[in-house]
């Protein structure tokens, strides 16, 4: 920093907390001065909040009201690269920045000074005697491997009280120790375990190293079929980087990838990185947060979120599975993690390799176009080959209505048992049944808030909405006319699926992996290492199974609705199901056994299905890239959803009216407004809601027509407007 970033006692600052407000506050620095981008506590009205010295004060308030800091946090300031991040993604996102500053500070106890702290991990003892509670503990302490608790975090976590840990303390059995509140992560050494590379990935590893090395950013698309060891090849980028001194961040698109992961990098580097999701616990994430802003981490592996993280020296961002939908934030502040990722990594130098093997049609044509690098791995690592595969026309198999499973997959599946193998049945589904009717008067059983069916899940023997997550007890009798005993499940989920093959295969152990069906991160993981060591003969799966598992005995897949993506007016429903389909196929066969995808479909001659069971993934890119660019759609084309809610149909209806009329603002640009329309699911929460959609040449400053337009507009009471721009969904 240099002199002018310091504002002596007195100085007039300006502060951006992080409150609801649409301004910087002007404050007086305090005694001892302050940086510019320091974490200060400011008081507001009655309250003390937290904010950022963003520069100096404008002074357009009377001076004698303008009360001071209270007083400067001892963290790391804030970079100025982090400033110009989340002012740069605030303004493509149409974000309010006090929303962005509370995304870069969500950790807890910020403010507090360094002190010691009591915790507890795994001692040596043995307890005089077990019980439930006890084992508890203790599993815990040994499944987050050797980490240390606060006493609240680990009785919340084993679910017993704190004088069930206490007693193991007296026994030896549970350590009690005084440290740090916060402290530095041990040092990984990039020269710890490289694994032999084949030829492919050595030249890939070797291009990556390479572009590391300049410090300059780029960005690398990183192709490779599923099992092609593209985890290997970018750890050494990884370990480039450390070598360079800079830190390293690893999104992974679902938390419970996170326990291979993290014994893969431990192997490579020596050490465990640092977490960032929601599984972390509060005093960890503290840590986490300091730690990285002094240059105490040098990797964090981490959900979309650590994108805002405080990093002192970033030098690496690698998005894996970087096509996956749930990179991109669907409340709150609506962004897309992989697209922010190459926002930050161009402010601060740093480089970015987006790894998969079906890559979104963004990052396709960027690779195309010259704009990203492209390394691709044709191979998969070791003696595993690709999966056969082959389609099921069920309009030949005479499937009884109430069964999904064809004959055909049922006998591949058998013959896997009988070896020894195991199989996987995907269908993206999640509960018992979508649909919940009455044979005596047709009523479908709804949510109460939503404009959405309710979904039974029988495990849990309640009714679910997937909208806002209302749930209610199976009901004895239909609501509407009290019939009792009629009411039937219509339609497969993966619950119902379970039960079909339990009875079709009454000797096999059949797993459900379904993200609804665990209470824990942690019990989920535990699932997922039971299934690889070959604790189940049948998974039953949802999208879950398709990200990145590794079950070295699974050589079937059977996809039992392979038509179920392609319905609905989705514009990227062909591009989803094409990188599903190909990444559940891709499960298997991933040791020396060969592996088979069968995909169950009434539509073999279907363009997507053909170009999945031929493997033509250069020839569907092409393809979906012509009819995109044809249609002036994303990512040729701009486009961005207006989402209006209100508890009033009517006002949601006159206002998204009135916007569609006063759009001068956005034809000066030569966008196109389309709307109003009820969103497919017109209701949730008791909100009713509109959808308008907005449409521009790839070259359209949309985003300042957007806020001019907007602007127009005063929104009653109780109104919500909701800015998304590049969506991915439009529900």
């Amino acid at each position: 920093m240099t002199e002018q970033d310091f504002f002596d006692q007195g100085d007039l600052i300006g502060v951006l907390t992080t409150q609801p407000l649409d301004r910087v506050l002007d404050y007086k620095a305090p005694e001892g001065g302050c940086w510019r981008g320091a974490f200060v506590e400011v008081p507001l009205g009655p309250r003390k909040v937290l904010g950022v010295v963003w520069g100096a004060g404008k002074g357009d308030y009377d001076r004698s009201k303008i009360r001071s800091v209270i007083r400067v946090l001892d963290v790391a300031p804030m970079r100025e690269e982090m400033r110009a991040f989340l002012t740069r993604a605030a303004d493509y996102t149409l974000t309010p920045m006090a929303a962005m500053l509370r995304l870069a500070t969500r950790a807890p106890g910020l403010g507090d000074p360094p002190s010691m702290q009591k915790i507890y991990r795994l001692g040596s003892g043995e307890p005089d005697r077990k019980t439930d509670a006890r084992t508890r503990v203790v599993e815990v302490l040994r499944d987050y491997g050797g980490l240390a608790f606060t006493l609240k975090e680990l009785a919340e976590m084993a679910g017993v009280s704190t004088s069930v840990v206490k007693g193991l303390v007296k026994q030896g059995v549970v350590l009690e120790q005084d440290r740090p509140r916060d402290l530095p992560f041990p040092v990984m050494d990039p020269d710890h375990g490289g694994k032999a590379l084949t030829e492919d990935q050595a030249n890939s590893a070797a291009a990556l190293r390479a572009a590391q090395q300049t410090g300059r950013y780029g960005t690398t698309l990183l192709r490779g079929v599923t099992g092609s060891g593209k985890t290997e090849v970018y750890l050494e980028a990884v370990a480039e980087c450390l070598r360079q001194g800079r830190q390293a961040l690893v999104l992974l698109p679902e938390i419970a990838l996170t326990a291979e992961f993290l014994t893969r990098v431990e192997a490579r580097f020596g050490t465990k990185p640092a977490e960032w999701h929601s599984g972390v616990t509060m005093t960890e994430r503290r840590r986490i947060w300091k730690m990285v802003g002094q240059g105490g981490v040098q990797m964090v592996i981490g959900a979309r979120s650590a994108l805002f993280l405080p990093f002192q020296n970033l030098g690496l961002i690698v998005v894996d599975e970087e096509h996956d939908n749930s990179y991109k934030q669907e409340d709150g502040v609506l962004y897309n993690a992989r697209d922010m990722a190459v926002l930050r990594a161009s402010l601060c130098d740093a480089r970015v390799i987006l790894a998969s093997a079906t890559p979104s049609l963004e990052s396709w044509t960027n690779a195309e176009a010259g704009k990203y690098d492209k390394l691709t791995l044709t191979s998969r690592f070791g003696a595993s080959v690709m999966p056969d595969m082959k389609a099921i026309d069920m309009r030949g198999e005479q499937l009884p209505s109430d069964r999904w499973i064809s004959g055909t997959l049922q006998r591949a599946v058998q013959a896997r048992i009988d070896k020894g193998e195991q199989a996987l049945l995907f269908i993206n589904r999640r509960g018992y049944a979508p649909v919940t009717i009455c044979r005596a008067c047709g009523h479908q059983i709804a949510c109460d808030h939503c404009d959405a069916r309710m979904v039974e899940h029988r495990f849990l023997k309640r009714l679910v909405c997937h909208q806002c997550g209302e749930t209610k007890p199976m009901p004895e009798k239909c609501p509407h006319c009290d019939a009792e005993g009629r009411l039937a499940p219509v339609g497969p989920g993966v619950e119902r699926l379970s039960e079909e093959a339990v009875k079709l295969f009454p000797d096999a152990k059949v797993v459900t992996l379904s993200s609804d069906m665990f209470g824990t991160a942690r019990e989920l993981k535990a699932q997922i290492a039971e299934i690889a060591e070959g604790a189940a003969d049948i998974i039953i799966g949802t999208q879950l199974v398709a990200k990145g598992h590794n079950f070295p005995l699974l050589t079937l897949v059977g996809v039992i609705d392979a038509d179920l993506g392609l319905q609905g007016s989705d514009l990227r429903a062909a591009e989803r199901t094409f990188q599903l389909m190909r990444q559940v196929a891709g499960r298997a066969g991933r040791a020396e056994r060969k592996g088979t995808a069968l995909l169950q479909t009434y539509q073999p001659e279907h363009p997507v299905i053909r170009a999945i069971l031929a493997g033509d993934e250069e020839g569907f890119w092409r393809a979906e890239a012509e009819e995109r660019r044809h249609a002036g759609v994303p990512p040729f084309g701009r486009m961005a959803g207006i989402i209006l809610s209100s508890p009033d149909p009517q006002a949601v209806f006159d206002l998204g009216t009135d916007m569609a009329r006063r759009n001068a603002p956005l034809r000066q640009v030569g966008a196109q407004v389309f709307g109003p329309a009820p969103a497919p699911i017109a209701r949730i929460r008791g909100r009713h809601r509109v959808r308008l959609l907005v449409k521009a040449d790839k070259s359209a400053p949309l985003q300042a027509a957007l806020s001019r337009w907007i602007a127009q507009f005063k929104l009653p009471n109780q109104m919500r407007l909701t800015v998304d721009i590049d969506p991915q969904s439009f529900y």
